[in-house]
């Protein structure tokens, strides 16, 4: 048998018969012989036979839209050929190939990807075991039953199949088993086994790779998926790894570009849709084994969503969700850029200010002060280093970031120097807002929280307000006074633990004590100290002028000569000059004796 098969061309088998039968599917005609088909399809065998009578294929509902009609060759002997076209035929006209092999009985090759097509090619034809044993239907069931359903992968495949085989594939009950069968096999599988994050560079061992059959699922049969996946109460880590994989359709993660899955992209309104329906299926409950990993995939969903205006009670959803778990978060996921033209600010502080918000809403409902105060303090330097990143933008008022650094509770924070370098890249970058509000932005502070390090820079910071500087002596020297005692303010601040009640109130007690005369104190010492070494400036820059007035330029340069040649010569001399008109000067050269010639 030599067969060949070009689209819009003739298709011919060789096997001695004649070629009676001219059918044309999807613009391809194969010539073949009515025997072999009429032995294995019943709706061609009545095609043919209704051949001759017009009126019955507008009677019968199976012939509507099937062309019939009688063709002459041209030759010695006028041979009358039936021509039939069938529109829309299941699969194509590869499908339909593979049907005129089977009725040939040539050898045919099944796959996951062709079998959906070849069963509903089948139950198109009438190819049942009333008209021949073995017939495409009960082969193309039986291939199903046993290859395909029994692997997970497989069963993606004939279900990815099927989106362009509705409705008789839905009819017949393919797409049905298909899910069925994936999300049993999903309830049996490890997570572990693949690990995270699910990639193209993760390691194709047995199940590992169904995931990458997922992206290209259409939308309705993903969702049907899903819910299937969450009707048999299965983890939250499969459902999650099955909506990152899905959403490598619309999110590009990572600096190159990703290539497209389809070779028509789906436009913005469809983007949108399915982002709307993967962000509905995110599980409330939190997997510990990959949060940091799917906290990330969240973040990119954020900023997917803002790119393509997502609803507003989607983009809740997530930041909600982002919230619960932002101890997984780092610096860059924090980053997220203004897609808003009436945001002024380079990143959207608001957004982060609202998930900072649901996350210590949370973190109030936790009744365990234990497991609060772990991730509150992690959050506390995420967002004191998020502060130290935004505050160079020339752009964010003091207003705003005023309000992110009061929002995180006293406790949060063991010592205040990420939130002091926040304060000092703000005002070097803003060096124009007022004294009241560097005084409103600097009482965030705690400077007993401070390290004496960071006491060290602040005392010497001509950015800070004056009281500021004050408060950072104070209490500098209080550090080095217990540092000398054995007893560090630091190790008193680590031993006091995780009581924060008992923290606050010997920090209370201590400033009402302490600070109401002591600061003063140093207060007015620093001042004085300040106003006698201006004093002793001035006197020094008054004396120094008044000395060059006195010089002429040639005596400046007579003196610098004679400095010069006395350095030479090793002499460290301190020349002293005197005013001739002075009066002393002038006794003494009168009381002097002249010397005698010899």
């Amino acid at each position: 048998m030599a067969a060949e098969k070009l689209r819009g061309h003739a298709w011919f088998c060789e096997t001695g018969l004649p070629s009676d039968v001219i059918i044309e599917v999807d613009g391809a005609v194969f010539h073949l012989n009515k025997v072999p088909l009429t032995s294995k399809s019943g709706k061609l065998q009545e095609l043919i036979e209704e051949m001759r009578f017009g009126s019955a294929q507008d009677s019968d509902d199976r012939f509507r839209g099937i062309e019939i009609r009688e063709e002459e060759d041209g030759g010695e002997e006028e041979e009358e050929k039936c021509f039939i076209k069938l529109p829309h035929f299941p699969g194509g006209s590869e499908s339909f190939e593979t049907v005129s092999k089977f009725c040939y009985g040539l050898k045919i090759e099944l796959s996951a990807s062709n079998v959906a097509a070849l069963r509903c090619a089948a139950e198109y034809l009438e190819m049942t075991e009333d008209y021949s044993d073995d017939n495409l239907v009960s082969t193309t069931e039986r291939f199903i039953s046993q290859c395909v359903l029994k692997n997970i992968k497989h069963s993606l495949r004939m279900l990815t199949s099927c989106q362009n085989l509705l409705p008789m594939a839905e009819n017949l009950g393919i797409v049905q088993r298909c899910i069925e069968a994936i999300a049993t096999k999903a309830a049996v599988i490890d997570p572990s086994l693949f690990g995270w994050p699910v990639n193209d560079a993760t390691v194709k061992n047995g199940n590992a790779s169904w995931f990458d059959e997922i992206s290209r699922l259409s939308l309705q049969f993903f969702k049907r998926l899903i819910f299937a996946l969450k009707a048999l109460n299965l983890g939250s880590e499969v459902i999650e790894i099955c909506l990152v994989q899905y959403a490598k359709r619309i999110v590009r993660s990572g600096r190159k570009p990703m290539p497209p899955l389809d070779a028509n992209p789906p436009l913005e309104n469809q983007q949108r849709e399915i982002l709307e329906t993967i962000i509905s299926n995110i599980p409330k409950e939190k997997n510990l084994r990959s949060a940091g990993n799917f906290t990330k995939f969240m973040f990119g969903l954020l900023r997917t969503a803002y790119i393509l205006n997502a609803s507003e009670s989607s983009r809740q959803k997530l930041e909600r969700k982002i919230g619960s778990q932002l101890e997984q978060a780092t610096l860059d996921d924090l980053l997220i850029p203004s897609y808003s033209y009436l945001n002024e600010t380079l990143y959207d502080v608001d957004c982060v200010e609202r998930i900072l918000t649901y996350f210590l809403q949370q973190n109030e409902d936790d009744d365990n002060s234990t497991s609060r105060s772990v991730p509150l303090r992690t959050v506390g330097k995420l967002i004191d280093g998020y502060l130290s990143e935004i505050a160079s933008d020339a752009n964010l008022k003091p207003e705003k970031f005023f309000n992110l650094t009061v929002a995180l509770p006293y406790n949060a924070r063991v010592f205040d120097d990420g939130i002091y370098r926040a304060v000092d890249v703000y005002f070097k970058a803003h060096p124009w807002i007022s004294e009241v509000e560097r005084e409103k932005i600097c009482s965030v502070l705690s400077y007993q929280k401070l390290t004496l390090e960071a006491c060290t820079h602040a005392a010497q910071n001509e950015r800070l307000p004056l009281r500021a500087v004050v408060q950072v002596l104070f209490y500098e020297q209080l550090q080095l006074r217990q540092a000398i005692g054995g007893t560090p303010l630091r190790d008193n601040l680590e031993n006091s633990g995780d009581s924060v009640s008992r923290a606050d109130e010997e920090s209370s007690a201590w400033r009402s004590a302490v600070t109401d005369n002591q600061v003063l104190r140093m207060n007015m010492d620093t001042m004085r100290t300040r106003v006698h070494e201006l004093e002793r400036q001035c006197t020094s820059m008054r004396k120094a002028m008044e000395r060059n007035q006195r010089m002429g330029p040639p005596r400046r340069q007579l003196e610098e000569k004679q400095s010069s040649w006395m350095a030479k010569f090793g002499c460290k001399l301190n020349p002293q000059f005197c005013d001739p008109h002075d009066p002393t000067i002038v006794d003494v050269r009168k009381g002097r004796v002249p010397r005698r010639d010899r």
